[in-house]
């Protein structure tokens, strides 16, 4: 217990001094880019933009443009099948390649340097620093953390795939993997299902529970409502020393010690909980716990009323804008969703939302943001992006020194993420394309749209007849598709954190009235382009009161059709 008391002290210590040099956060930046144009300048990427020739920031601009995933792709294949000198000087070590989804059919595979993963690893100890600083008695708890697995599959040269997080919570010190709980084998269990039961099996069996840390609140709320779902069969295998799920007979067997090892008194009183309340929940299972730590920026905090019910009155602890590219910012305080830009890791570039997508786009750099305003983020990273225009759009709310302080609002323009799948315009057209192909039906205007009517979805929202009558098969092959192409959104819905997609009928002529309100008396067709996808999560709602073609589309607030 001391030790992990000594450990926060240093962790603590070594805040303060990031603190502050973001006074200086301009120059930490450029050394920071510099270090790894000058570490990389024999790859093959480093010859072909000349890297050798960068001795400044306006050196790097000029021969380095603003990318995508799909520039990058290239370069990432060729490391995928061994050839590490694509992207990073000879002798680089690659631990992993993270899988997310891309804007297109093709799934991104990030790779994970040693430098990348101690910079990731270092900006996750400084968000500790400042979490378990203002929370000092969750040291003396446990705390669950629902992560995945990073070896889910073996790329071609041998290397394993998965996600990032699994391979941080396998690495944490000796000395704290005891405060966490559910073991970390847990996380190779692949059935979102199976692996939320044994989490829960493991993490009710102590009454002290004090900080549950995963990325999404969807998660939370699944979570949650599932330990009184599934709550006999919880009790009964704390009891009897057993687990009612199915897994991989060698992560059973890896378990084994753990899973018969019975917990008589702990189960019975569970079971008084249960009697006593009428149900199960979170809230009654750990008195104690007293910190979520999740997303809550963009879309994420329309959770956030359904995790008092489950979970009781708690502290809310934003992990900060972070991804597999990398982190973003680190939030300092409870209740924000705002963040220090992790100025010392990575080097950031601010495209403004309003002049993104244009030929030559004002860029900034952290200390030029204006309060208030909204940017684009481009961060050029140790895992082989440069100039990565990542899609995500932040607002700066203050300053520390020359440090931005920054507040994640959304995916960018053409994308919708109700719990981290990050479907995008493209992925929708081309699984309704296919959708409507399979069945022999002549494709019609649509738009995809979210809702969090009931259970978080997409519906597929169509003028009559355009499907029809064939509803149900076009949402069944829809539903495949999008899995296919995002399988992020896959995973969601097989966690049941998102549910199958819907068919939902518009008044007929809604498409029309939308349009000619769009483009108002300028009567410029041509300029006009119909929304495939929104991520307003009022937007079909709103859209299904229209009754009749001629009502004016502003009187249904048009918000989120871009």
């Amino acid at each position: 217990m001391l030790l992990r008391y000594a450990y926060v002290a240093t962790l603590r210590l070594r805040l303060k001094q990031i603190r502050v040099s973001a006074r200086r956060a301009r120059d930490v930046q450029r050394r920071a880019l510099l270090a790894k144009i000058r570490r990389h300048a024999n790859s093959d990427f480093g010859r072909d933009h000349g890297f050798a020739q960068i001795k400044s920031v306006a050196d790097f601009r000029r021969r380095v443009p603003v990318a995508t995933y799909e520039d990058h792709h290239p370069y990432i294949e060729r490391v995928l099948h061994g050839d590490v000198e694509a992207l990073f000087a000879p002798g680089t070590r690659i631990l992993m390649f993270a899988m997310t989804s891309g804007t297109t059919g093709q799934p991104k595979r990030l790779p994970i340097t040693e430098a990348l993963f101690r910079e990731y690893k270092l900006g996750w100890r400084i968000w500790a620093a400042g979490c378990y600083g203002d929370h000092l008695a969750v040291l003396s708890q446990r705390t669950i953390q629902l992560t995945s697995d990073w070896q889910q599959y073996t790329a071609p040269c041998g290397i394993p795939c998965g996600q990032i997080s699994g391979l941080a919570a396998a690495s944490r010190p000796w000395f704290a993997q005891r405060m966490f709980q559910p073991p970390g084998i847990v996380a190779r269990i692949h059935d979102p299902v199976a692996r939320h039961y044994a989490s829960l099996r493991f993490a009710l069996e102590s009454s002290r529970v004090g900080m549950i840390i995963t990325a999404n609140p969807s998660t939370l709320v699944e979570f949650g409502r599932r330990a009184d779902r599934d709550k006999e069969s919880l009790i009964r295998d704390i009891y009897d020393g057993s687990l009612s799920c199915d897994m991989p007979q060698e992560i059973r067997q890896v378990l084994a010690r753990r899973i018969l090892r019975r917990r008589p008194e702990r189960a019975r009183e569970l079971d008084r909980i249960a009697s006593r309340q009428g149900e199960l929940l979170p809230k009654h299972a750990w008195p104690n716990l007293s910190v979520l730590a999740i997303w809550t920026g963009g879309s994420m905090n329309v959770y956030l009323p359904q995790l008092p019910p489950l979970y009781g009155s708690t502290a809310i602890r934003d992990h900060g804008l972070s991804a597999s590219e990398g982190r973003m910012t680190i939030p300092l305080s409870d209740g924000t969703s705002a963040g220090l830009l992790d100025f010392h890791h990575h080097y950031f570039e601010f495209i403004p939302v309003d002049e993104h997508g244009s030929a030559q786009p004002t860029v900034l750099e952290g200390h030029e943001l204006e309060i208030g305003r909204d940017y684009y983020i481009v961060l050029t990273t140790s895992g082989g992006l440069y100039r990565y225009d990542i899609h995500d759009v932040v607002r700066c709310v203050g300053f520390e020194g020359q440090a931005p302080l920054l507040e994640f609002l959304n995916k960018g323009k053409n994308f919708c993420s109700l719990t981290g799948e990050k479907l995008s315009e493209f992925q929708a057209v081309r699984a309704v394309e296919a959708s409507f192909a399979q069945l022999g039906l002549p494709l019609d205007t649509f738009t995809l749209a979210p809702t969090l009517d009931g259970h978080p979805r997409y519906l597929l929202l169509l003028e009559p007849p355009a499907h029809g009558g064939r509803s149900d098969e076009l949402a069944h092959r829809l539903q495949v598709n999008l899995e296919r192409l995002n399988e992020e959104y896959g995973s969601k819905c097989a966690s049941g954190r998102l549910r199958p997609v819907e068919i939902r009928e518009v008044p007929l002529g809604t498409w029309r009235a939308i349009r000619n309100e769009r483009i108002g008396d300028r009567g410029n067709l041509e300029e006009y382009k119909h929304p495939c996808l929104v991520g307003d999560l009022e937007f079909a709602q709103r859209i299904t009161r229209v009754t009749t073609p001629s009502m004016r589309m502003s009187e249904v607030h048009l918000a989120g059709c871009v």
